[in-house]
Parts: structure tokens; sequence; C-alpha cells
């Protein structure tokens, strides 16, 4: 057999043995799909976090501002419920202040009582004796005419005294006078002047406003409850002076949130009301939680470590997370406390 015969044969052989693997006994062919591409599952992502309350911890001061006054009274104490509006502590100066409000509510009586009187002008009694003076004066007055008027006549006969006639005419001016007079006096009793009726309504003002100002005053001397809530932890007792750390910690821990410091770079995988797992350290089960808030800002990372390879300028976003009922009855005294947090994607 020759080169070429010999070549022929064994191409013939494969294609044999190529139609052999891609027909099946029934004639079909055998057309093998490669597999597809598996998609990569969907990364949730981890992150370290802090207990805290919903409603934030709320640090009471004393809202006097510079004004720093010695603790008083203190009408609470550590873990007791509160509610909204209710007093917590009273310092030293709210007995001064109060007597400023007392005399700042008497100035504001009395300049009440002048705006009335004013307003009122004269008492019945008054108006009616002067109506009567004045009856009293035109009579007078007319008398002093008509002697006046018959000094008058008397002149040209001779019978009269030029005298006379004068000391009438004066009389009857002078009769004229009061009785005008006592009828401004009347008009003075029933109308008040508007200049005093303004001078009035002016003190009144100027006296309400220095009442606000002292009732607010007077509010500085007290602490009340903003929220209704629970105390967390007082720093000040009374005979104390309050210190930059504050007088107490408030914070309403119906709700509780955790606070997780998540990577910039896992934003993207975060959404709001995905749910979560938070791993609380000497915990042996998981408690769910289910993201409420990404944060607006970024920032520097917050959490500690000794990882020496680690970023030392990492940036981080706060998330917060709202844990369920079950989560909030365990941590409910662990505020401020370290966990770990699980958000599935």
């Amino acid at each position: 057999m020759t080169r070429k015969a010999l070549l022929l044969a064994v191409l013939a052989l494969g294609a044999a043995g190529a139609g052999a693997l891609l027909w099946t006994r029934d004639g079909t062919a055998d057309r093998t799909v490669p597999p597809a591409p598996v998609a990569a599952a969907p990364i949730g992502v981890g992150a370290l976090g802090r207990v805290e309350p919903a409603s934030r911890i709320r640090k009471l001061n004393q809202p006097g501002g510079f004004s720093i006054a010695r603790l008083d009274r203190l009408l609470v104490a550590e873990g007791d419920r509160v509610e909204e509006g209710q007093l917590l502590a009273v310092f030293a100066d709210a007995a001064q202040r109060d007597a400023a409000v007392a005399q700042a509510e008497a100035q504001v009586a009395q300049a009440r009582a002048a705006l009335a009187r004013i307003r009122a002008a004269g008492r019945p009694e008054e108006i009616g004796a002067q109506r009567a003076r004045i009856q009293a004066l035109q009579a007078a007055e007319a008398s002093a005419r008509r002697e006046a008027e018959r000094a008058e006549a008397l002149l040209p006969s001779g019978a009269g005294n030029i005298a006379a006639a004068e000391r009438n005419r004066f009389a009857a001016s002078r009769a004229a006078a009061e009785r005008a007079e006592a009828e401004a006096e009347l008009q003075r009793l029933l109308t008040p002047r508007p200049e005093d009726l303004a001078v009035a309504e002016a003190e009144l003002a100027a006296a309400e406003a220095a009442l606000r100002k002292a009732r607010a005053d007077a509010a500085l001397s007290r602490i009340l409850a903003p929220i209704a809530g629970t105390i967390l932890k007082i720093y000040a007792r009374p005979g104390d002076q309050v210190g930059t750390e504050g007088l107490l910690d408030l914070a309403d821990l119906s709700r509780l949130d955790v606070v997780a410091d998540v990577f910039e770079t896992d934003l993207p995988r975060l959404r709001e009301g995905a749910p979560a797992e938070v791993v609380v350290p000497g915990e042996s089960r998981r408690y769910p939680a289910t993201v409420c808030e990404i944060g607006w800002l970024v920032r520097r990372t917050t959490q500690a470590g000794t990882d020496p390879v680690a970023a030392v300028d990492a940036r981080t976003v706060e998330v917060r997370l709202t844990l369920g009922e079950e989560g909030r009855a365990v941590l409910e005294r662990r505020t401020n406390m370290q966990v770990q947090v699980a958000i599935r994607p």
C-alpha cells in the first residue's frame, strides 16, 4: 500500500469515528450545549455598629447659658421613667427669679388699672356733680349778664354808675369763663384725652414685656423633660455646679436602633428596607433588624482597630437599622454597646 492510500484510510476511519460520536442510536444528533456562565451571587455588607435609642440620647444641661448656678433640687434618679414636660431639676436661683416674676405681675396689674381708669374717665358721681356745678354756673352767669345789662341801660339817663356797670360786666365775663371751664372738665370726665390713653397703653405693653422676660428667666432655672423617656445617667447632684458633661442623659428606650459605620465603597449595595442581622457579643443568637436610614455624610471611620495594615483614613457612612422587639428587649440597658451587623443584599 502506498503512503497516499494509507493516509486516505486513516482519514476515513477518523470521519467514521466522529460520525459515531455525533449521532445517537436513534439517529438524532447529540448537540451538546455549552454551560451558561454562572452569575455571581450578590454580596451582603458587614460592619461594626453601636446600640442607640431611636430618639437619640438627649443631654440636658442648665439652659441659662453662661449663668452658672448651683443645683438645688434633683427630682429624678437613674432608671426613672419620665413624661414629656415633667420637672426634673431646680437650680438655686429659682426663688430669686420667681420673686422677679411676682414683681412683674404686680406692675402689669398696676398698669392695667391705670389704663382702665383713664378709659373710664370719670366716675358716675363725679360726672353728676360736675353737671350740677355747670347748671349753677349757668344760672350765675345769666344773673350776672342781666345785672350788667341793667347797669348799661341806666347809664344814658344818668341814673347809673359807670363803675358799677363795669363791675357787672366783669362779673358776667367771669361767670362765663367759670361755666366754660366746668364744661371742659365735664368733657374730660366723659372722654379721656388720646395722649393720656396712648401713654397708659404704652406703659401696660412695657409691663407685659417685662413679665414675659421674667417668666422666661424663671424657666431657665428649671429643667423639664423634652420627651418621654428614661433617665440613663446623672452627672451632678444637689449642691453641685453643672459641668461640661451636663446634668443628665435622657432617651426613649421604646425603640432602639443600631448605628453601623459602613464603608463608602459598600454604599451601592445598600437600600432602605433591606433585612439585616445583629450579632451581640455574648449572645448565641442573632437578632433581626431592618435598614431604616442611610446617612448623608461621609466621614472618617470612628471604629478603632489594631490592624497595622488597615486603612488609617477609611471613610464611612452612618446607617441606622431598626431592631425588632426581641432585640430591643435584650439591648434595652445596653445603649452605646458595640455590636456586629450583617446586612443582606
